[in-house]
């Protein structure tokens, strides 16, 4: 095979003219910001705190909506940049939106139980929001490990939600589908927190990044061929931001967390007891709208979908999203379609 030396030459120019200008593109980055959109904190409780979003007008579905992410990330990448921003899309459709921030636990957080964090904070936010607004009922929405955790919290105060809305959350951990769900079943989660007492970010932060190791190369090197545009710059930039931007976890819930859900799989079974109280799937009779991720490589469908037979409720409905786990939150269908359809589903029913 011959050498075409003109046409390497050129590549090599082009190459070298690429990074340049991708070199001076990130030298003239000041800041990467994430999370833009204004908001104001209206609570907090020891580490964890709760923001409402500002509203240009005034909102027009009078039950507010709480928010919880997972507490292995955190939630900003709702909220990413105004174009991928999930929680703009919610308040372009009037609603009147609350967000927990979980913080950045610490050693001295490190026994803190699934319990506290239940009919602890969340509990005492809900309450928060209700009374904010002289409401019995607020709309929940919880997002992946927060979708379970709100589930749990409607299972035990169906009283104080109006309709509970879950996003790629896992409910039936049977299953063997993800890597992840194969790999916890086998973790000795008593030697992790014995040894360590809180769980950091930065374990956790790999073993994710193991799932799909293909995909951390591929984006790099995907990168690379755009560096010098500084549109797509930033938005790499504020993803990998969000991605490093991990806390530790409290040891006693995370023990709780794998040995009664991944291990045990107690939620589904009608097994699991928080604070002394069992968490009856049944007693959850409120509207619920449950969204699963078909290409979801870290919470399966099948994790997801059998809690729809689980619950009483009579208007509950299945959303199947086109797209992975992430996409969810910042794919453009998900700005197109998700947000818009989640937005119309709790106005119908507030």
């Amino acid at each position: 095979m011959k050498l075409n030396v003109p046409d390497l030459m050129n590549e090599f120019t082009e190459t070298s003219h690429q990074i340049m200008k991708g070199m001076e593109t990130l030298r003239n980055i000041a800041e990467v910001k994430v999370a833009t959109s204004p908001k104001t904190l209206v609570w907090q409780e020891d580490l964890v705190k709760v923001y409402r979003y500002d509203r240009e007008t005034p909102a027009t579905c009078e039950i507010p909506v709480l928010i919880s992410f997972a507490m292995l990330n955190r939630h900003d990448v709702l909220d990413l940049q105004p174009d991928r921003s999930l929680v703009q899309r919610l308040l372009e459709q009037g609603l009147d939106i609350y967000i927990m921030d979980w913080g950045y636990p610490t050693r001295e957080d490190m026994y803190l139980t699934m319990d506290d964090y239940i009919n602890g904070f969340l509990n005492d936010a809900v309450d928060f929001v209700r009374e904010s607004h002289k409401v019995q009922k607020i709309h929940k929405i919880g997002i992946c490990q927060g979708g379970t955790f709100s589930t749990i919290y409607a299972a035990l105060h169906p009283e104080k939600i109006q309709t509970l809305t879950t996003l790629v959350a896992p409910f039936d951990f049977s299953t063997n589908d993800s890597i992840l769900f194969k790999w916890t079943k086998n973790l000795n989660v008593d030697a992790m927190v014995d040894s360590l007492g809180m769980i950091p970010a930065d374990m956790l932060n790999n073993a994710f990044g193991m799932l799909k190791p293909t995909m951390d190369i591929s984006k790099y090197t995907g990168i690379f061929s755009s560096i010098h545009d500084e549109d797509k710059l930033m938005n790499f930039l504020r993803m990998e931001h969000w991605k490093s931007d991990c806390p530790d976890l409290a040891g006693e819930w995370y023990r709780q967390y794998i040995k009664d859900l991944f291990q045990d799989n107690k939620l589904i079974k009608g097994e699991l007891e928080i604070g002394g109280h069992k968490v009856d799937l049944k007693n959850i009779d409120m509207p619920v709208l449950t969204i699963y991720a078909t290409e979801d490589n870290i919470i399966p469908p099948d994790a997801t979908k059998p809690i729809n037979e689980a619950i009483s409720s009579k208007d509950k409905e299945l959303y199947q999203f086109v797209g992975g786990h992430i996409g969810v939150f910042v794919g453009g269908r998900s700005q197109k379609e998700l947000g818009p359809a989640i937005g119309k589903w709790i106005q119908k029913r507030s």
